[in-house]
Formats: C-alpha cells, sequence, structure tokens
C-alpha cells in the first residue's frame, strides 16, 4: 500500500548544493538539496542536528527560511515558511 502524499505542490527532484544556517551569526554548513516543491525541500547533511527553524541558502545565494518536518538519518524534510 503506498503513503499518501501530503505535499500541497508537486516536487522536482535535483541534486543541487547549498547551505544551512541556524541562526544569525552561526557559520553556514554544507547540505543538499535533493527534492523541491513551491512549499518545501528534502535535505541531505551529514553530522548535522537540523533546529526546529532555520535558514536554507540556495547555491544562487537566494535565502529561504525553513521550519523542519521529519528527520531520519542524515536526511530531512523542510517546508517554507512564508
Amino acid at each position: 500500500m503506498l503513503a499518501a502524499n501530503r505535499r500541497r505542490s508537486e516536487r522536482r527532484l535535483c541534486r543541487s548544493l547549498a547551505k544551512i544556517q541556524f541562526g544569525t551569526g552561526s557559520l553556514p554548513r554544507d547540505c543538499v538539496i535533493t527534492d523541491i516543491s513551491d512549499g518545501g525541500v528534502k535535505v541531505v547533511a551529514e553530522h548535522l542536528e537540523p533546529p526546529p527553524e532555520f535558514t536554507l541558502i540556495f547555491s544562487t545565494g537566494n535565502p529561504r527560511q525553513c521550519r523542519l518536518v521529519w528527520r531520519i538519518g542524515c536526511e530531512f524534510g523542510a517546508e517554507f515558511v512564508a
């Protein structure tokens, strides 16, 4: 049985490098975005304990505020905060 897709918008597979920043003044850490939608992202980041809210800085330099939704090992999903 397939799990229900709870996403509000279609996801697109990608493999782009990004940075994750946990707070003002903290050093950004490397991560990889493995899929993205209008509403959020799936991220892979080793040796990282993501907080409930953080900033994701795309390779284009465009930052987005995110809220952690789930985490399994080094993968986690986040929704974009408006």
